[in-house]
């Protein structure tokens, strides 16, 4: 028996020794994995790296706006951002999505059928476990189920650089999360249709050939099919409830459902082993980190310190902020209030400026959904002093790309407003500029009820300087459907309320997780984090962990070098991260205390400019605003009649009416119209 041991032994470790000579002698230190990490792993991490260099450069540089109009300014640029496709169910496709989906989707092809094509070359390999007197037909239905949840792999490395909401990769594209999210959409469709279809031919294979007890398998050496169950389990889950019926009348299912990604990423390791795992790694490596960082951001409680209740079932939240947090308009701010519900998150549009408001950041919301209502309903109810709340964020594009054109037409309809008036408050902060220059602005907005015209209030800010209002060119259409003349208010008395709410010593204003160099202190964690983990797997592999225990003669548990992979990730990456949050978190606090102080000790000559008359404000709103009753705006009408050669239209509503917006702006008629959709529902 000994003697059987340490032929065993002799055997793995030759294979072993084997193995270690085909690869580069520096590879050797990361184990069977070193090719996998250098070729997949390691050259997405440094894109992402390098890409928060260069977005921190280009948020130090003053001219980045002049470089990024002239960009986006030519024709070859505007030609690629016009919609191509404006159909169900892929909704607002661009010609350049069009490009990267085909190109995607031949990569997709040529890999499968390439896989297809060695794997009825190799029927029998190393893959495959032999079973005697298997059939042909029977040997290519097993290779082609394998080689299915190979491809599908493919997909899955993408799948989370949409939902990372702080990724440098998507802004240095010049996108959002927001913006991305279809594309998460459609890489879970196709990777749910590649391993579903993988699952369901191992499942037909096993039974053909009378093997269903691999159903219950957990091998020690090869892959765990009862960890693979359960992942195709918990994706199913998620795929069924995100469907747009389901996802749209039960929100919360979906919601709650889509935890389970955690679950499903934890077994799909197991099930698919350490090789596939690296090669999907960069994406699950910075998700992790954005992850870890919201959380972090998350844990502190926001310091909310008034809301306005408008009469159209709208409040205002308005929350304090550190004077060094500077976002662009249409950013986004994740709420969580747990009086309402403790899981929930939910993205609002800040309103507010973060120039003209240096201590404030908005965010209105519409009483629209269960959990919308329940927050107006505590709200308007007057009985609350106090409301706990965690944010997450803002998240929003690094640029204000819609100043590049000569005029603005820009339409939204009911809630969709509210990233219409951040963008006319960084107008009005661009037109106090000397020698400024802001396009003239046509704002087309449609309401159900003459109540919701309130919501023109928020146009302007509270609290303003005195400026021009003629020089902001600003021209209000507004259009009341469901009501032929404007009706008087249920209750005159209430027609704007303002709460205010008692400070609370652990309540802070919300400040970047980050600080102000966000980009930089990103780069580093990436970067940190990484190295961490490569250097950590290298010195256990080299000095402890072998493939082969020495001992026994016998491998490691497969899913055991997978938990080790997994922990291994998360340790670095909470490791640098929260050790460079404590730092920064100390700087803010250092930086913060010395904007206070500066402004205790300067002369507070502009805080009476500051307030100005809520009624003036409605005044001014009103001689720009033409309100008309019982119609609804011939938006084809209104764009092709509009005259400019470089009109940008932005659109943010009901998604009949982003289709027949975009489809306007598609057509040969309509060549000096620049169409941007800045809906988050796609």
């Amino acid at each position: 028996m000994a003697h059987h041991l340490d032929c065993v032994a002799y055997q793995n470790l030759q294979r072993f020794l084997e193995t270690q000579l085909t690869r580069p002698p520096h590879l050797h230190i990361f184990g069977d994995q070193g090719m996998n990490l250098v070729l997949f792993s390691f050259p997405v991490m440094f894109i992402a790296a390098l890409s928060c260099v260069h977005l921190h450069l280009i948020q130090t540089r003053k001219s980045n706006k002049v470089s990024y109009s002239t960009y986006y300014s030519t024709s070859f640029a505007s030609f690629w951002r016009r919609p191509a496709s404006v159909k169900a169910p892929l909704g607002i496709v661009t010609a350049m999505e069009i490009g990267f989906a085909v190109m995607f989707v031949a990569l997709l092809v040529w890999s499968l059928t390439n896989y297809i094509h060695v794997g009825f070359a190799h029927l029998h390999n190393m893959h495959m476990k032999p079973i005697p007197g298997l059939k042909e037909w029977e040997a290519k239905l097993r290779s082609v189920s394998y080689r299915l949840g190979l491809t599908g792999n493919i997909c899955l490395a993408f799948l989370f650089f949409p939902v990372t909401r702080g990724s440098s990769i998507l802004a240095m594209f010049g996108l959002t999360s927001e913006s991305s999210i279809k594309y998460h959409i459609w890489l879970g469709h196709l990777s749910m249709v590649l391993f579903a279809a993988h699952s369901l031919g191992y499942i037909i294979f096993w039974g053909i050939t009378h093997q269903m007890a691999q159903m219950l398998e957990w091998s020690n050496s090869h892959v765990s099919n009862v960890a693979g169950e359960i992942a195709i389990i918990c994706a199913m889950a998620m795929w069924v409830t995100s469907i747009p019926r389901a996802r749209q009348k039960m929100f919360e299912l979906f919601f709650y459902t889509h935890q389970l990604y955690v679950l499903y990423i934890v077994f799909y390791i197991l099930h698919a082993g350490v090789s596939f795992f690296c090669t999907i790694l960069p994406g699950i490596f910075l998700f992790i980190i954005d992850r870890y960082l919201r959380f972090l951001q998350s844990y502190q409680r926001a310091e909310l310190v008034s809301a306005r209740i408008l009469p159209c079932e709208t409040i205002e939240l308005n929350f304090s902020k550190s004077q060094g947090l500077d976002y662009n308009p249409t950013s986004i701010l994740f709420i969580n209030v747990p009086s309402v519900s403790k899981m929930q998150w939910h993205p609002f549009t800040v309103t507010s400026n973060s120039h003209m408001e240096a201590d404030k950041l908005s965010v209105v919301i519409k009483s629209l959904g269960s959990w919308s209502q329940k927050l107006y309903q505590q709200l308007s109810s007057n009985s609350v002093d106090h409301i706990q709340v965690s944010v997450e964020g803002p998240y929003g594009p690094t640029s204000l790309h819609f100043l590049r054109h000569k005029a603005l037409v820009m339409i939204s309809g009911g809630s969709g407003i509210t990233p219409i008036i951040s963008i006319i408050r960084e107008i009005i902060f661009q037109s106090t500029k000397p020698d400024s220059h802001v396009p003239p602005v046509r704002l087309i907005c449609a309401f159900k009820n003459s109540a919701d015209l309130a919501m023109l209030q928020l146009l302007l800010p509270i609290s303003v300087t005195p400026f021009n209002f003629t020089k902001l060119q600003l021209q209000i259409e507004a259009y009341v459907t469901r009501e032929t003349q404007q009706q008087p208010p249920s209750d005159p008395h209430k027609l704007l309320q303002t709460l205010w709410f008692k400070p609370d010593p652990l309540d802070s204003p919300i400040t970047l997780v980050l600080g102000q160099n966000t980009w930089l202190w990103l780069g580093a964690i990436i970067s940190s984090s990484f190295f961490l983990f490569l250097f950590v797997l290298g010195i256990v592999n080299h000095f402890y962990i072998y493939p082969i225990d020495h001992n026994t003669g016998e491998h490691y548990h497969v899913s055991f070098i997978c938990l080790w992979y997994m922990f291994l990730v998360c340790a670095s990456i909470f490791i640098v991260s929260s050790a460079i949050f404590i730092w920064c978190k100390k700087q803010n606090a250092i930086e913060e205390g010395k904007r206070n102080q500066n402004a205790k000790l300067s002369t507070p000559a502009t805080d009476i400019e500051l307030q100005s008359s809520p009624h003036n404000h409605e005044s001014l709103i009103a001689q720009a605003t033409q309100v008309q009753y019982g119609t609804r705006p011939d938006l084809k009408k209104i764009l092709l009649e509009t005259k400019g050669s470089d009109i940008g239209v932005l659109v943010c509503g009901p998604r009949k009416m982003r289709h027949e917006v975009a489809t306007v702006c598609s057509s040969s008629l309509a060549h000096n119209l620049q169409f941007e959709s800045i809906s988050f529902n796609w």
